[in-house]
């Protein structure tokens, strides 16, 4: 269905995913103290901006390629279901030789998971060093991998909204810092079963090269490459060090920071960019 004949609101289909606050335990739960909350658009007028995006996309497709950029973790997905599946395996990898250790990890829920995976196992009540370090391990070995990326949700209203886009003309671009080795198939995959438009006219999947090559540098050399694709309109990130990086590429775009999950200690946010806390279309 196409917006030239319906409004946001008639195709936003319901989100598994909770609103997430920053990477902590209030998950779920209203984000009263994430660093960027306070610069959160108010409902009515992310909706307003996302609408003038795809207004902008249909206006700009019309002459020349228009382009919308997205993020994939923390921006269009929620990957929490996959470290609670990695945490649920971990507690039957432990549970004859950990058997306390494990029956914590089988507890875990997706509001329970925040930054980074020690912190998660101390959250959950693990507190022996050893396992901490042992259960790094395991779950290293399997969240950069195609197997556990099926886990993965949408953020809220993620999917009607990069659809908005597509059927408006843009040329969606899923620019990840996951890599091509070990996560290139499972991102499709988890794309196409969770209804985003993938594999078509149009779209365009780009990850990093290797594993290795840090997020920010692949993001900073793709940034200005985008141009090749065609105008653009709006870049959506979740780090605010690459939306500061894609404001600056593209000083005429949107800059979107999805205020959801972040690495700690977060650079101050270019004014430029503007502050949404999920895809929902419902003021």
């Amino acid at each position: 269905m196409s917006l030239h004949h319906a409004t946001f609101r008639g195709l936003v289909s319901p989100s598994p995913s909770a609103l997430l606050a920053a990477r902590s335990s209030r998950y779920g739960r209203p984000a009263l103290t994430t660093p960027f909350f306070h610069l959160r658009l108010p409902p009515v007028e992310r909706v307003a901006l996302l609408q003038s995006i795809v207004d902008r996309v249909r206006s700009q497709a019309a002459r020349s390629p228009a382009v919308v950029v997205f993020d994939l973790d923390g921006t269009l997905m929620d990957n929490r279901p996959r470290v609670v599946a990695i945490l649920h395996e971990l507690a039957l990898a432990w549970r004859i030789v950990h058997p306390v250790a494990a029956a914590a990890c089988a507890r875990a829920q997706p509001d329970d998971i925040g930054y980074g995976f020690i912190e998660n196992l101390r959250r959950l009540g693990v507190v022996d060093p050893g396992l901490h370090q042992e259960g790094l391990a395991f779950w290293k070995a399997r969240f950069f991998q195609d197997p556990h990326v099926k886990h993965d949700i949408e953020i809220s209203g993620a999917r009607a909204y990069v659809k908005a886009c597509y059927e408006a003309g843009a040329v969606v671009v899923y620019l990840t810092g996951r890599d091509l080795p070990n996560m290139a198939l499972g991102s499709f995959a988890s794309l196409r079963d969770l209804g985003f438009p993938i594999g078509i006219i149009g779209t365009e999947l780009v990850v990093k090269p290797t594993f290795e090559m840090p997020d920010a540098e692949f993001k900073r050399e793709v940034a200005p490459e985008l141009k090749r694709l065609g105008t653009v309109v709006a870049t959506f990130d979740n780090e605010p060090a690459n939306v500061n990086l894609f404001v600056a590429a593209h000083p005429e775009s949107h800059g979107i920071f999805l205020d959801t999950q972040y690495a700690p200690n977060p650079v101050t946010l270019d004014p430029r960019a503007q502050v949404i806390p999920s895809f929902d279309l419902d003021p």
